[in-house]
């Protein structure tokens, strides 16, 4: 791949797996907050899926939309769209109320300095958005980040793991999901709360910034010592296909990757292909951030891509200059401070 026209296409192409759960699927798609860095992609490979099964359902779109060409991208593509301040009861309470709601808005960096919003974003809409689609299957982007640090041997936090949020951004995300869950258990609300950490593409993400150091031979910190990844596109489809396994009281599932990442192997195997040897500061601590989505692999199976060529994907893209997003994941953050 060499072009974000080629890189798109292959994340929004369908499963024949999506493919069939749209069939059984009710009612159109409605994504609210689509304007993030996966809400495109999904989106389009929700409509894709769609018009693979030969079926009459929307995809609609909903963001701002204040700037950029993305209103006419996803239009292109089949995606209706409706721009909407979410925070606006108003123009909030003209939104059509649609059978199946993906919620992606939210906010995260820029939390410190500026909590209230963080806030407003992450657990008060929840709330007025969930009055709106009383009844809707509603699924619910969240986040890793609702987990503790844990011991790297211990496979990692399941849905099972008590919650203990370090920060703002990670409270006021379990405030989302406590929010969506008093009106899910309130109004019998089919929910499914997505609990996801670090989507990748080739143009932003924990590997993308790995190999941007080792690239250009600049230190890195090896404090948070282990991660998880996911390549975005398989983050998307099980994000689509959640909406039939949303549920009251709600479901909960973890979204990443199957494997327990070392930060300083992932550092070496990029430093392999450029031919360069990574410099690192810090140690590896005993405890990181980290999911077990063994569920998810259980329901919609193991990712399509694999790390070694997410690995080898990015190494590519970095070394022929590709277009990034300059969106950094701070994924080295051990006290939550976004």
């Amino acid at each position: 791949m060499k072009t974000v026209e080629e890189l798109e296409n292959l994340m929004t192409q369908p499963s024949a797996a999506l493919i069939d759960d749209l069939v059984k699927l009710e009612g159109n798609i409605m994504v609210l907050g689509i304007g993030g860095k996966m809400g495109p992609t999904l989106a389009i490979m929700a409509k894709r899926a769609i018009d693979a099964a030969g079926l009459d359902k929307k995809v609609i779109g909903v963001s701002r939309f204040s700037n950029g060409t993305l209103k006419d991208e996803l239009e292109s593509a089949g995606v209706e769209t409706i721009a909407c301040d979410l925070l606006d009861e108003e123009e909030l309470k003209k939104l059509p109320v649609e059978k199946n709601v993906i919620y992606m808005a939210g906010n995260k960096f820029g939390t410190t300095g500026n909590e209230h919003f963080t806030w407003a974003m992450n657990t008060y809409l929840p709330g007025r958005v969930a009055e709106h689609f009383k009844g809707s299957n509603i699924v619910a982007f969240s986040t890793g980040n609702v987990y503790p640090l844990v011991p790297v041997y211990a496979s990692g936090c399941d849905e099972n793991h008590p919650v203990a949020p370090v920060g703002e951004y990670g409270q006021s995300s379990l405030g989302r999901e406590r929010v969506f869950t008093y009106f899910s258990q309130r109004d019998n609300t089919p929910l499914a709360i997505f609990r996801l950490n670090y989507a990748i593409d080739m143009r932003y993400g924990v590997l993308l910034e790995i190999a941007k150091s080792v690239f250009n031979e600049t230190p890195l910190d090896l404090s948070m010592g282990h991660v998880n990844v996911i390549w975005q596109g398989d983050a998307n489809e099980y994000a689509i296909r959640s909406l039939l396994h949303a549920s009251s009281p709600p479901s909960i599932i973890n979204v990443t990757g199957p494997e327990t990442l070392s930060v300083r192997w992932l550092a070496k195997e990029f430093g392999r292909l450029f031919d360069k040897n990574p410099v690192f500061v810090g140690e590896e601590q005993e405890n990181a951030l980290l999911n077990n989505a063994s569920k998810a692999h259980q329901l919609f199976g193991y990712p399509r891509v694999s790390i070694r060529e997410m690995i080898e994907w990015i190494a590519d893209w970095v070394a022929n200059d590709g277009e990034t997003i300059n969106k950094p994941t701070h994924f080295q953050e051990r006290k939550g401070e976004f």
